[in-house]
This record gives C-alpha cells, sequence and structure tokens, in this order.
C-alpha cells in the first residue's frame, strides 16, 4: 500500500528569483516563503501557491542534478493550470514575458485551453472548465472529430 498523499512539481530555472516574479506576474502565484543558498545568493528553494496548489522551484545545482529547461534543451513537461478565464489569463502571462504557443480554443472535450511558454522554458496550459462531460461522451467526439 501506497503512503502517497500528494504530487507537487518541483521546478528548476537559471534565475529563481526572475521566475518568482514572473509567476506571480503572470499567474497571480503568491510566495510561501524562500531560502537563500548562504555561498551565493541562489534560491535554493522557494515555494509558490496557485490556488490551492504548490510548485516548488529553485535555481540551478549542477552538482545535484537540477538543471533547467534551458541548460537542458527544453522540458517534456507541460505544466496544467486551471483557470476560470483563459483569455484573460493568457493576457496576464503574456504581458508579464511569456510566449504563446497555443492560442485560446475550445476543445471538444469540454475546456478552453491556450498554451504558453514562460521565459524560463517551462509550458504551460491554461484551462478553463466550459462544459462538464463525462469521459465517455469526451471519446465519443474525439472519435468524431476530422483526421481522428
Amino acid at each position: 500500500m501506497s503512503s502517497i498523499t500528494t504530487v507537487s512539481p518541483y521546478i528548476v530555472t537559471k534565475d529563481a528569483k526572475a521566475a518568482i516574479a514572473f509567476y506571480i506576474a503572470a499567474f497571480g502565484a503568491t510566495e510561501e516563503f524562500r531560502m537563500t543558498d548562504p555561498s551565493d545568493g541562489r534560491v535554493g528553494h522557494a515555494e509558490l501557491k496557485f490556488g490551492d496548489s504548490i510548485v516548488m522551484l529553485a535555481d540551478e545545482y549542477p552538482d545535484f542534478g537540477a538543471l533547467s529547461p534551458d541548460t537542458i534543451g527544453g522540458s517534456p513537461v507541460t505544466l496544467h493550470l486551471s483557470t476560470k478565464a483563459v483569455d484573460d489569463d493568457l493576457a496576464r502571462a503574456v504581458d508579464a514575458g511569456a510566449t504563446v504557443l497555443r492560442a485560446p480554443t475550445d476543445q471538444s472535450f469540454g475546456e478552453r485551453n491556450a498554451m504558453v511558454l514562460d521565459p524560463f522554458g517551462h509550458r504551460w496550459m491554461l484551462s478553463q472548465t466550459i462544459e462538464k462531460l463525462n469521459p465517455d461522451e469526451m471519446q465519443r467526439r474525439w472519435d468524431e472529430e476530422p483526421g481522428s
């Protein structure tokens, strides 16, 4: 039996102080706390709250294998951010420095979503529920989409 009770992403950036400021400006995150490395001033650990969720982050620590997407050439991970107003939140993220990867679109599975790349190499999917659907209905709609 597993003792796991929750999972939270832990992201690494080249400039965690700037990343924290970006996530506050772009997504309305709040900084819970930060620990600064006394030897060089890097952020060794910080926690940001996005709604009810915590995202942890730190500067790069190559000696521990903690490397940013910029250093390793991108990330295969996309962070999913539930929102109540995708278009407004996308505009806020872009104003803060994000790059639009996918414009807002209503999806057959009942969401309106968009995707951005933050200035630190992390992809974020902004997603707003526009219609509550059960999994069978989502699959049926996907099956009926052209090209599927």
